[in-house]
């Protein structure tokens, strides 16, 4: 083992308060190749004392906005020195191909690091007429204050990029944070708070506690300091933070994933819808919140659709993503394998037909073959669960009506993608579609100054944009006497 990470608390290293540790395994070889602190109570009761400090009196609390942004800004160009050391964390703890974190990941977060920094200084207050205070003239306004805080709790997806969406805005409100990253990925986690030490941050306003979410999760939600908590990752576990932190009224944002659809109408550009498709399904090795995984075609083109779907799923080079011409790695862990493998053979069984792919068997390594699914109908479970892996489930449909139909019948509404070259149709059928964000020929972009979160099942809240920034504040109003 070569790796041995700790603690970041109050900008010092340390190991858990019980010694425990977790091992890091290499999805690629199966092999352990480091270990990482288990976090206890003990651990993040003290992570949140350094946090709550800075802001009771700490010098972070004496900042104002500008000076914020000025730190933000700082800690984004150590970001962008550090690209390729932090994308290749992110790679290696998943089995991810390099190049898709430089392209996406780091550039999404140094952009949304850099917005934080303009946004800093711009959560302002307003003034508000009022009728006066019993026949006296009042004056009334409200200053946006920091909610306190904050419990970040980050899923192993995209590490780097999903810290950094939480982190920029709530720095820029003027909150302080504790970080529990995937007990899978906690390098980049460890790396940024590091950097945001070197940019000049206070010890104290960016701790990282790594564990398990049993443990460090459920005591981040359980802290009575602890104001807001934001995470990222199932319903299932979305579910049990919002019952944990409701009992203390916490704030509370979720991310929760989707099951999105792709709606591919008959008039699409063909080429393009078949690119961005293969985009959706096959990106991280499908293991993406908004993947594409529900491909409703027009029945017009279905076969020939699914036909060229399958060759480009059968195209797609799958082994060791370090090396040469390898497009696609394993999945994150050994209880995906084993989930997106029950699913592929549930499809199966319930009578969809395979176009490419189907259960994979690897000697080592948690790879999963690239799967298309087709004669399928919305009812089936690869049509509504998030499988979370490189899955996707063809589906027919005969009129626009049916299609939005099919898109809303789901208990998930992150994303969707429409293919048409109907400008008129586009806007219908999007405004239709219950989706917190929709791709017209594209997918919705992951941009810095837009918000994103989901509807129904898909989450609470929004990240990204002025929306994610005044979503860590508070608005208070102050309303002072004017007598005559």
């Amino acid at each position: 083992m070569t790796e041995h990470l700790n603690h970041f608390i109050g900008g010092a290293s340390f190991e858990a308060s019980d010694g425990r540790r977790i091992n890091l395994v290499n999805p690629v070889t199966e092999q352990v190749y480091g270990s990482s602190a288990q976090g206890t109570t003990e651990d993040v009761d003290r992570a949140v004392a350094a946090a709550h400090r800075q802001l009771e009196g700490g010098a972070w609390s004496q900042l104002d906005g500008a000076q914020r942004g000025q730190l933000l800004s700082k800690l984004a160009d150590l970001v962008e020195r550090d690209t390729e050391l932090l994308a290749d964390m992110d790679a290696n703890a998943i089995g991810r191909s390099p190049i898709e974190p430089r392209r996406m990941d780091l550039p999404n977060a140094i952009a949304n690091l850099r917005a934080a920094a303009g946004w800093a200084n711009q959560l302002e207050g307003r003034t508000i007429p009022t009728g006066g205070y019993f026949g006296t003239k009042t004056l009334s306004y409200t200053v946006r204050e920091p909610v306190g805080v904050v419990g970040a709790i980050v899923p192993w997806n995209s590490p780097l990029m999903i810290t950094v969406w939480k982190l920029a805005a709530l720095l820029a409100a003027g909150c302080t944070v504790v970080i529990k990253p995937s007990e899978e990925t906690p390098q980049s986690a460890l790396h940024l708070a590091v950097l945001a030490q070197e940019a000049g941050f206070p010890d104290g306003v960016i701790n990282v506690v790594t564990g398990y979410g049993n443990e460090v999760g459920r005591a981040l939600c359980e802290h009575p300091l602890v104001a807001k908590i934001s995470f990222t990752g199932s319903p299932e576990a979305g579910r049990e933070i919002q019952r944990t932190a409701g009992v203390l009224f916490k704030r509370v944002a979720l991310e929760l994933g989707g099951k999105s659809p792709q709606i591919v109408f008959d008039d699409a550009s063909f080429e393009d819808a078949l690119r961005g498709c293969a985009l959706g399904l096959f990106a991280n090795q499908g293991q993406v919140c908004a993947a594409g995984s529900r491909i409703l075609v027009h029945r017009s083109i279905a076969d020939r659709f699914g036909a060229a779907l399958a060759d480009a799923a059968e195209a797609v080079n799958v082994g060791d993503p370090r090396q040469p011409g390898v497009q696609m790695g394993p999945v994150a862990k050994k209880a995906q394998f084993d989930r997106v493998n029950r699913y592929i053979q549930l499809g199966i069984d319930q009578g969809a037909s395979l176009l490419a792919g189907g259960v994979s068997t690897p000697e080592r390594g948690w790879f999963v073959r690239p799967t298309i699914f087709t004669n399928a109908n919305n009812a089936m479970a690869i049509a509504q669960d998030e499988i979370f892996g490189p899955v996707g489930t063809l589906i027919t449909f005969d009129s626009e009506e049916e299609a939005i139909a099919l898109a809303n019948d789901s208990s998930y509404g992150l994303a969707a993608t429409v293919w048409t070259t109907d400008l008129v149709r586009a806007h219908r059928v999007a405004a239709a579609v219950k989706a917190g964000a929709v791709g017209i020929n594209c997918w919705s972009p992951l941009d810095a100054n837009l918000p994103w979160g989901g509807v129904k099942t898909s989450g609470i809240g929004r990240e990204g944009g002025f929306a994610g920034a005044v979503a860590y504040t508070e608005e208070k109003v102050i309303t002072v006497l004017l007598p005559s």
